[in-house]
């Protein structure tokens, strides 16, 4: 069934989201679980909308990027995802932090915070502490990797070029640069699940990761922080002001200040980028893609056929509701 395109009344929603995200509402400790993050998400946006800007930034690796996204992160938006951490008492905000923050190990809740760079910090780290007093480090990983397989066996099955699409996958991380990257390194010192889709699953996880851990260190270099990046980002892809950073845990005085911030460097007029705006953050994309082109070109030939088969088995997540419609969404991450 075609989720109801997002309303304003839909979109209101997003404001929500900071206060349930820091545990708190009237004052009680609270969780987010899976309906509430489905209400926030899980709305298809009006036809009317224009696509995201990043459609028309076609360059391979951004075309890598936007294909695997919606795989990357089954485990996290699936029911059977969901139904896998609530077995271990986490709910759908501790599930993702604690889940994504695995790959670090034992590092300290600031230390998390810090790779996770665009989420509010003090959020990641009240979760993280919360999170590991409930589920220990093989808990969370052997849910995350039972959610994942059960989406993607349940949804794309186990197609026959699945194997060839791994090993191409496989080939181009075999050339990725571990320096600088933490969440990309964390991941890449796992052992790789035995099952092909779960093979899949951590392949695009780490693609992810290097790319995401890439487009950090290029931003921090070019003096944003965490607020910052999300603002930028918000408003290149087309999102309302402040809806999409406002997911991300920052209160309205952050993410008031940071368009401040941004407009005093002539950056930002108003809530619209600048033509130096833009002309900034089409840069930070270019060094981002600059960043991982070692391990698009280890790919090689084999590319164009894994962006349109991951793009395939992308809709049909989309299609069986396993993952969010919304164009926006896949494209801030």
């Amino acid at each position: 069934m075609a989720p109801a395109p997002m309303s304003c009344a839909g979109r209101s929603i997003l404001a929500s989201v900071p206060a349930l995200a820091l545990g708190v509402r009237d004052g009680q400790d609270v969780g987010v679980d899976y309906a509430e993050a489905q209400a926030v998400f899980f709305t298809a946006r009006a036809s009317t909308d224009p696509p995201p800007t990043t459609d028309s930034w076609d360059t391979p690796a951004r075309r890598l990027r936007d294909a695997i996204e919606r795989i990357a992160l089954v485990e996290l938006w699936s029911r059977q995802g969901s139904e896998a951490m609530a077995e271990i008492g986490l709910d759908f905000l501790g599930g993702y932090v604690w889940g994504r923050g695995s790959a670090l190990g034992s590092a300290r809740p600031a230390v998390v915070a810090s790779a996770f760079a665009v989420f509010e910090p003090g959020l990641v780290e009240s979760l993280m502490t919360s999170a590991r007093d409930i589920a220990n480090w093989d808990q969370v990983q052997q849910a995350q990797l039972a959610g994942a397989l059960g989406a993607l066996q349940a949804t794309i099955g186990q197609p026959p070029e699945l194997a060839d699409v791994v090993d191409a996958m496989r080939r181009g991380l075999d050339a990725a640069d571990l320096v600088g990257r933490p969440l990309f390194a964390g991941l890449a010192s796992l052992p790789w699940p035995d099952q092909p889709s779960g093979q899949l699953w951590r392949a695009v996880n780490l693609l992810r990761e290097f790319r995401g851990d890439t487009h950090v260190a290029v931003c921090v270099a070019a003096g944003l922080d965490g607020v910052e990046m999300n603002v930028l980002t918000e408003r290149w892809i087309g999102w309302d002001p402040q809806s999409y950073s406002a997911t991300r845990g920052w209160s309205a005085e952050a993410l008031d200040a940071a368009y401040a911030r941004l407009g005093a460097r002539g950056w930002l007029s108003g809530d619209n980028l600048t033509d130096d705006g833009l002309a900034v953050r089409e840069e930070l994309e270019r060094r981002t893609d600059a960043g991982v082109q070692h391990v698009i070109d280890a790919i090689g030939p084999d590319l164009d056929t894994v962006i349109a088969v991951c793009r395939r088995w992308s809709d049909m997540l989309v299609s069986a509701g396993v993952v969010p419609p919304d164009p926006y969404k896949a494209a801030a991450g």
